[in-house]
């Protein structure tokens, strides 16, 4: 996608192999900074802090991890510690112990001395599939986003919450990528950016790489949403996901939850966009994923810039009070219309997903139905 109008993806290795680059998102919308990694503790700490998010860019991040690692010791001790060290980073998203897998799988067969090369191919091979992925994506979710539009006469009135645009990928997105897709296409369509509190992703992120590509949006508070579905504002919501287990559950930043029962009150089509990587098949249910619980500053504190332009912090609470920050909550299959993936638009189930990804088929763990407020797959 595009930054002040120039192609931009969000992690670019060095040419010499010395280091990557990212997208330093905790500065965004106010500062544009680049951060060179060099080592697989400084990949760990930017996934820590969220210098870089969404699940997506977590594994991509993760990967090339593994391979800056292999830039100093390519034994198996060492590429072991470096994958228990990034693993430990986030808990919630899938995609970070799918990537560390997928490298180990390639490098530990290889002698030592081909480990270095191999590593920095197989991270950019994870990176060119998200973007081949996150395209389809686009397509498969264009395709509703047209329907309601033929149907409306007008323009499309497109809700998400946090950020699954590119910056959460390594390109295009996902929950955005059919937005791109649609704009592209020159369907009319205008997009309500939930902020998305504690962290304010929607605000930051979602809203300036909307305005970086023109598309029509306008940024709401999180408890908005519902008085806007009741007002018939609101056609469509589509919103990504740290991780969907194999019933179609679905586990996406905390507040996705209330916005599924409300479209769910109200009749919005609520679409979660997931690409294969984001789905544990391994999982049952939505109830054995683990939910990252996150600093109470968070809560309690708000970063922004001031009336100098200069970026600061402020605290929003009383000095004594306590705050609880669970970053992601689990949106029941029940509640979701359908699972835009790579490879189509599927029921969110267990047989949904069977249906698109067959091969997977020994890692499904069947689930007559979903523990998560009684609902059934």
């Amino acid at each position: 996608m595009r930054v002040h109008g120039i192609p931009t993806r969000t992690i670019q290795p060095l040419a010499d192999g010395s280091a990557v680059e990212i997208i330093d998102q905790t500065r965004l919308p106010h500062r544009y900074e680049i951060k060179r990694l060099a080592s697989w503790q400084e990949a760990a700490e930017a996934i820590s802090v969220m210098r870089v998010r969404g699940a997506p860019l977590i594994g991509a991040t993760a990967a090339y991890g593994l391979a800056l690692a292999c830039q100093a010791d390519t034994n198996d001790t060492a590429l072991h510690a470096a994958a228990a060290g990034l693993i430990e980073t986030r808990p919630t998203a899938v995609n970070l112990r799918w990537a560390l897998e997928r490298m180990l799988s390639r490098l530990l067969p290889l002698a030592p001395g081909q480990r270095r090369e191999a590593a920095w191919h197989e991270a950019a091979a994870i990176c060119e599939e998200d973007v081949a992925q996150n395209q389809a994506i686009g397509r498969h979710g264009l395709e509703i986003i047209r329907a309601i539009h033929q149907r409306k006469g007008g323009a499309v009135n497109l809700m998400t919450h946090c950020n699954a645009g590119w910056l959460a990928t390594v390109d295009w997105g996902t929950a955005l990528a059919p937005v791109y897709a649609a704009f592209e296409a020159g369907i009319a369509l205008d997009v309500w950016v939930s902020e998305t509190r504690p962290r304010n992703q929607g605000a930051a992120l979602t809203a300036w790489e909307l305005e970086q590509h023109g598309v029509p949006h306008t940024v709401i508070a999180d408890n908005a949403a519902g008085h806007l579905m009741q007002k018939g504002e609101v056609d469509l919501i589509i919103v990504g996901a740290d991780r969907v287990a194999a019933n179609g559950d679905v586990a996406n930043k905390i507040g996705t939850y209330l916005k599924a029962l409300a479209a769910r009150d109200n009749g919005v089509p609520f679409y979660v966009a997931a690409p294969g990587p984001s789905i544990d098949f391994r999982l049952a249910s939505g109830a054995g994923i683990p939910i990252e619980q996150r600093a109470a500053r968070e809560v309690t504190h708000i970063a922004g810039r001031d009336v100098e332009g200069e970026l600061a912090e402020v605290q929003l609470t009383p000095d004594a009070s306590p705050a609880l920050n669970p970053a992601f909550d689990v949106t029941p299959a029940r509640l979701v219309t359908g699972l835009i993936t790579e490879r189509g638009v599927c029921a969110a189930s267990t047989a949904g997903l069977r249906g698109l990804y067959p091969e997977e088929g020994a890692n499904f763990i069947p689930l007559p139905t979903s523990p998560i407020n009684g609902g059934g797959v």
